[in-house]
Parts: structure tokens; sequence; C-alpha cells
């Protein structure tokens, strides 16, 4: 069994599920002027992608130890393949309907981005649990660097889709179809590759043990916290290109956005060992420095220095960085029993965490702007500031952070 075969197939498909999100939302407008729909009905087409994204990650728990992490990974791929046809090979309307589902070709575009998310759900069903299962002595600092390629395949669709657009003058279905070349790689390698049990079954915890895990006050409070860890972390970053625009008109929104998930990436990648090292306090710091970073950029008025803008954006970035990994590390390291259950259990309540709060932070920038919006999002720091400052100190005068470690075939 290749490890590092594996590890690599992990991050192809975690960065083809980030390109998603930065593909779609720049072929958003064409598509909408190919089907003739409004907003709203763009918006109820898109919103299949948080939801079953949510769905398939809950699914994910509970099914990766009998169909195996290979099966899933493989049907993750090959969702990708018919999502992207369902889409693109979609029948287009003569004229605007007054209901997507009164017409065949509006009806399957949304099919389409349905089976999108279900990948996209399967995807961090699986490789969640195989890098855990991999990597059980390095698992905060592994997951780290996996989900760097979130941020790195924002870039990458990003970028890919400027350059499609202004070098090539792309259509909006060749850029789509851009997605299927890192579904096929990691398709290709989940196809050759031998894939381990999960290390609850390697451990042999029972299933019972596994729910037991999940019902535990420790794990109950991190599922809590990650609800507003996921969403001060990746909540903003889907309104930062026009929330920046409004604030800084001389520069383009979505460069903040590439600049932040840049950071990200690099400190993921190269500061991965933080996290490992002090995992409790990692997700204190960062906390507070999101929580000042979004009240910082809520705070600029319009027409602020581009300097200062980067500046509160950095601040935010750094915060970010380490949230949504590090959350998943410590629920691994400190109940290992749950196995998928309890780490598909986080990822679940990260992606219905964003999928709830981004109406919220909608309302909220049409009743009172974008800055408020922001701070708003900056309260969610403060709350967990505390929460993680209490749990450090009760864990230290316990003895400190301790990895709980599973004997193999006991």
């Amino acid at each position: 069994m290749n490890h590092s075969k594996l590890f690599v197939a992990s991050c192809v498909s975690l960065a083809t599920t980030a390109m998603v999100f930065a593909i779609r939302g720049d072929v958003a407008d064409a598509m909408a002027g190919a089907f003739h729909l409004s907003n709203e009905q763009l918006g109820l087409i898109f919103s299949p992608a948080f939801w079953c994204f949510t769905v398939a990650i809950f699914i994910s728990g509970a099914l990766v130890d009998t169909v195996g992490m290979r099966t899933l990974h493989i049907l993750s791929a090959l969702g990708y393949f018919l999502g992207i046809g369902l889409i693109v090979l979609a029948p287009r309307p003569a004229a605007p309907v007054t209901s997507i589902f009164d017409n065949t070709g509006t009806t399957l575009l949304y099919a389409g981005f349905m089976t999108l998310g279900l990948s996209q759900g399967l995807v961090e069903g699986v490789i969640n649990p195989l890098v855990t299962t991999l990597y059980s002595t390095q698992k905060t600092r592994r997951l780290n660097i996996l989900h760097a390629w979130w941020p790195g395949g924002l870039v990458i669709g990003g970028l890919l889709a400027f350059v499609m657009t202004r070098v090539f003058h792309a259509t909006w279905e060749l850029k789509m179809a851009m997605i299927l070349v890192p579904a096929a790689i990691y398709l290709v390698q989940a196809l050759l590759l031998q894939y381990p049990q999960t290390e609850r079954l390697q451990s042999k915890v029972t299933t019972a043990e596994m729910w037991r895990e999940a019902a535990r006050p420790g794990f109950i409070l991190l599922f809590c916290c990650m609800w507003l860890t996921a969403a001060i972390e990746v909540g903003p970053d889907q309104w930062f290109p026009s929330v920046m625009s409004a604030l800084v008109p001389q520069l383009q929104g979505v460069l903040y956005l590439v600049y932040t998930a840049g950071l990200v990436f690099l400190l993921r990648t190269l500061g991965s060992g933080i996290a490992h090292r002090s995992p409790i306090v990692t997700l204190l710091v960062c906390s507070g420095l999101a929580g000042l970073g979004l009240y910082w950029l809520g705070s600029l008025q319009s027409g602020v220095s581009p300097a200062i803008a980067f500046l509160a954006a950095t601040v935010f970035g750094v915060g970010k960085s380490f949230l949504w990994p590090t959350m998943i590390g410590v629920t691994s390291e400190r109940f290992p029993r749950g196995g998928a259950l309890t780490v598909c259990l986080m990822g679940g309540a990260g992606m219905a965490s964003v999928a709830a709060f981004l109406p919220i932070m909608g309302a909220r920038i049409d009743q009172y702007g974008a800055g408020a919006a922001l701070r708003m999002m900056s309260i969610l720091g403060a709350i967990l500031v505390p929460i993680f400052l209490g749990l450090l100190l009760r864990i230290r005068s316990s003895g400190g952070y301790k990895r709980v470690t599973l004997a193999i075939g006991a």
C-alpha cells in the first residue's frame, strides 16, 4: 500500500472540489444568460452545492466502513463526470421559464449541480478518514497539509478561469469541462491504488463504541464549535469579491480572495507543524485573529488605501488558516474510536454552517451594507476565544493535550 500516492490522490480530489466553487462563480453570469435565468433561479440551481455536499459527508460517515473508501472515492470522481455532462449538455430554453422544473434544460442543470454537490461531499467524507488512517501519529499535521489544497484549488480554478477568459475567450461550457481534468487524474489513481480499512476497523472498535464516542461531551463541544469556526472561515469567502469591491473600488475584489487563499495554502503547507504541536492554542489564536481581521475589514471606509485593506485581509487570512483541518485533527486525535463517523460529522457540520450563514450574511449586506456583515461575523471569533481558552485550561489542568492512539488489531 503506497501511503504517499494515496495522499496525493486525496489532495488532487480536494483541489477538484475547490475548483468547482471557483469556476462556478466565474461562469454564473454567462450560464444565466444562456438559460434565461433570474438571479433567484440561479441561486436555486446553485443551492444543492451546499446541502448535497453536507448530506453526502454525513452519509459517508455511515458508509465508509462498510462500502470502503476506495469505492466511495471512485464514485465521487464518476459523479463529477455525470454532473458536468448534465450541465454542459442540458438543452437551452428558448425563453425565460416560470419555474426551473417546468423545462427539461433547467431541470437537468439543477440535477447536474446536485450531482456535483454529492461528489464534493463524498470527497470530503473519504479523504479525512483516509488520511487519519494513513498517518495515525500525525493526524493534525497531515490534515492541515491536505486541506491546503482547498485554497490551492480555489487559486487554480480562479486563475484558470481568468486566463481562459482573457487569453482564449473560452465558453463557459469549456471552463466547466476543465474540472474533469483533475477528476480524471484522481479517478485513475483510485482505480489503481489499494486502500486500507479505516483506523476503527483495523482496531476492531465496534459500531456501538463508535456511536458512544460521538455522544461524549467533549466531542459535542467540538461539534458545536465547528459550526462557528467554519462560518467565520468559509462564510465570508463567498461574499469577499463583491464586499471588497464595494469597500476598495480601486482593485477587483476577487484579488483579495485569491490573496487570502494563497496565504492559507502556504501556511497550511509550511506551518502544519505549528498546529500539530499545540492544536488547542492554534485554535485559540486563530479564532481571535480571524475575528479581529473581519472586524477590521468591516470597519474600513470606502476608498481606503489598498495597502491597508490587504493588511486587514492578511490578519483575517492568517486567522482562518488552521481552523477547519485542526478541528478535524483534534476530533480524530482525542476521539479516535469515533472513526469516520465523528470526522464526517465535523465536516458535515462545517458545510451546514456555511449554508446556514450565507443567507444571513446576504440579508445583513442588503440591510446594513458589507461592512456591517463582516463585523457581525467577527462576533463569532469573540465567542470562540473564551471557549477555546477554557478548553485549553481544562486540558492543561489534567496533564496536557494527549493524543489517544488505538492498538491495531486489538
